[in-house]
């Protein structure tokens, strides 16, 4: 599948941004205070690889706050473009890169210069996926009165933790790199 005709109609990281509204403050903590390690031979290994990167994503995923910034850096160090498209805008290429059968985000495809995927992430790493798990097991069934509410708390304080714990931003870097280690 050539997905450059997806990746030119992405937004680029800024009209992204221009769309924050609900974690706004926490995708820009984290976008202001995340740094990839120094690691020269990893970051111009990617750098002469040319890629580019097509991320399904939504300015109101807990997760894409966490990621995505992450992955903005990494590209900056790496000269990667990034286009991000709007997960729910974009079924029928999400519907390709379901997780478990769901619509899970952020995906982050990469793609060489004639638009062959080389690599994909996502949506989330082992350990925050663990973490998140910890609070889904508070929640009472869906067919609970209460759990629009007690959902919208445990996605409060899921999404505080992510922007004041570096190692979550950590993880995820590590998990994405581990990942483009393994283009050819």
């Amino acid at each position: 599948m050539n997905l450059n005709s997806w990746f030119e109609k992405g937004l680029t990281p800024e009209q992204y941004m221009d769309k924050l509204e609900y974690h706004k403050d926490s995708f820009l903590h984290i976008f202001e205070n995340f740094q990839p390690p120094v690691d020269e031979e990893f970051l111009n290994k990617i750098k002469e690889k040319n890629l580019r990167v097509a991320a399904l994503a939504e300015v109101w995923c807990g997760h894409c706050m966490l990621n995505v910034p992450v992955l903005l850096r990494l590209a900056e160090k790496t000269d990667m473009d990034v286009r991000l498209l709007p997960r729910d805008q974009h079924l029928d290429l999400m519907d390709k890169y379901l997780t478990n059968g769901k619509r899970v985000i952020p995906i982050f495809i990469f793609i060489d210069e004639n638009g062959n995927e080389v690599a994909k992430w996502g949506p989330i790493t082992e350990s925050t996926k663990a973490f998140v798990d910890e609070y889904k097991k508070e929640l009472p069934s869906k067919e609970d009165d209460n759990y629009d509410e007690k959902f919208k708390e445990m996605v409060k304080i899921v999404a505080k933790t992510f922007k004041e714990t570096p190692d979550f931003w950590n993880n995820s870097y590590e998990s994405i790199r581990e990942t483009l280690n393994g283009v050819k």
